[in-house]
């Protein structure tokens, strides 16, 4: 085995065009692992643990490259192969973009809205640079979404005043989810139309609320995304209660629906004021101990309009899943599915120990291990910098997968698998080998692991619901659509939980 690592200083580029040119490089004959990666601090430790010896005077900005080959014949190999893949791959296509027509691509988003009869805008840059293209944005009239994170809280609070005074809407930052009049934005679903408007402060939250509706027949008019900080005291719900307004004037939503992970008390009771007050009926959905979850939340919707909540499809897992001792390791995509199976798991089994935590003393070290129940957020800001979000790559999470495989502490493994626009094209081709080699590995080891995965999508999406589904059974995992029963579930297959 042989490696070779290089760095590219001051060579961005965006962490899916990385992600695809790693994938490629992977996929050449000889090489064992390669990955082009911005050298962030996570990357850089990641690389490290994989066992690479990387430069210590890199920076974020500077581009890391490390190659691992069975012998220096393939890595030769790989080396050569490298430019035409970083030019195929990284972005030199955007150049060419108007090069036919003779027009240069627009360099700003003001110069881009001026040739445009667009509305919103989309800004998905590096964090810190998120703010000039969102002010560009608003100057020129749009509303802006923002599917960037990192961005200082200053920096939201500062922009959202400036819409709010401009009679616009700021959708972010760390916005996943939009959905204007069926048009997605982010990772969006294809959902049918309908009169449920969403006004979300999670995007994953959205989501399953969405998809449970569409399951049922009924269908959305718009999701409107506020960023996951929106309902902090910092940002004080400032496009929650100009989503709501919005929402309410619009002639074809009859039903409002708010849904945000835990709130502050504070916004929290000034939101529900501002609902109050609507003419549209409203409900809120706010995550918290007690309180309902997402699925009942759809529930409510669907009874609210009229109808009758179904049985929310599941695949049982092809072998009878049977409590026994040990914990539950949670492995999600989704921050606020992540939130809403901990406060399911911690009223059952006690302390959940996290990178986000419900409590900061269940807060993880930086190793993110600890023995005991353990659910991790890979969505996370601090495990996404540099990196694809894991909803469009799986890789960290089926590392953690085999290495939870092979703790004798583990007993349930349970995980999220979000479609739609822009995710993973087909999440199961990676998360399926990846349980049943998981599986297989526990079973040598003398243990049964069950695997119990949420899928939170509709049968139009790209992916579609049912071929995902069966797939992820078919490697032995029991699969629910509603994150809520996936949650109960692993938890119920916890020796000694009260049922």
């Amino acid at each position: 085995m042989t490696d070779w690592v290089t760095v590219r200083p001051g060579a961005y580029h965006d962490s899916v065009s990385l992600m695809r040119a790693s994938r490629t490089l992977s996929e050449l004959d000889g090489v064992e692992t390669a990955t082009m990666a911005m050298a962030t601090e996570l990357n850089r430790d990641l690389l490290t643990r994989a066992g690479f010896t990387i430069p210590g005077d890199v920076g974020p900005n500077d581009l890391v490259i490390a190659i691992r080959a069975s012998d220096d014949a393939a890595l030769n190999r790989a080396r050569a192969q490298l430019d035409t893949v970083a030019g195929n791959l990284l972005g030199r296509a955007d150049r060419r973009t108007n090069a036919d027509a003779g027009v240069a691509a627009p360099r700003t988003v003001g110069s881009a809205a001026r040739r445009l009869d667009a509305s919103v805008a989309l800004v998905s840059v590096p964090g810190p640079h998120a703010y000039v293209e969102a002010i560009d944005a608003l100057d020129a009239g749009l509303d802006v979404v923002i599917f960037s994170d990192n961005v200082p809280v200053e920096q939201e609070v500062a922009l959202k005043e400036e819409a709010r005074r401009r009679g616009l809407l700021v959708m972010g930052p760390d916005c996943g989810t939009v959905v204007v009049g069926g048009v997605g934005l982010g990772f969006a679903n294809a959902l049918r139309g309908g009169p449920v408007g969403i006004v979300a402060a999670s995007g994953t939250g959205a989501q399953q609320v969405a998809c449970l509706l569409d399951a049922a027949g009924t269908g959305v008019s718009h999701v409107l995304g506020v960023g996951g900080r929106d309902l902090a005291s910092e940002v004080a719900g400032r496009s929650t209660v100009q989503a709501l307004a919005a929402l309410d004037a619009d002639p074809a939503t009859e039903l409002i629906v708010l849904v945000s992970k835990p709130p502050d008390p504070e916004v929290d009771r000034a939101v529900r004021q501002a609902a109050n007050a609507l003419s549209t009926p409203t409900l809120v959905a706010a995550l918290g101990p007690g309180r309902d979850d997402l699925t009942a939340v759809a529930e409510k919707a669907i009874s609210t309009l009229g109808g009758r909540p179904p049985t929310w499809p599941h695949w049982p897992a092809p072998r009878p899943q049977r409590p026994r001792p040990g914990a539950v390791r949670g492995l999600f995509a989704g921050g606020t599915l992540c939130e809403e199976a901990m406060l399911l798991a911690a009223d059952q089994l006690g302390p959940v120990r996290s990178n986000v935590p419900l409590r900061p003393e269940w807060r993880l070290g930086s190793d993110l291990r600890a023995p005991g129940h353990v659910m991790l957020d890979f969505g996370d800001d601090r495990l996404t910098q540099g990196r694809p979000h894991p909803m469009i790559d799986s890789s960290l999470r089926t590392e953690r997968l085999a290495a939870e495989s092979r703790d004798p502490d583990c007993a349930v493994v349970l995980l999220d698998v979000v479609l739609g626009y822009v995710a993973d094209p087909d999440p199961a081709t990676t998360l399926a080998p990846a349980i049943r080699e998981a599986r297989s590995g526990a079973e040598r080891d003398g243990r049964d692991l069950a695997v119990v995965a949420s899928l939170c999508g509709t049968e139009a999406d790209p992916q579609g619901l049912l071929r995902q589904a069966e797939a992820l059974r078919d490697a032995g995992a029991a699969v629910f659509v509603s994150n809520a029963a996936a949650a109960r579930h692993a938890v119920a297959l916890i020796e000694g939980v009260r049922r």
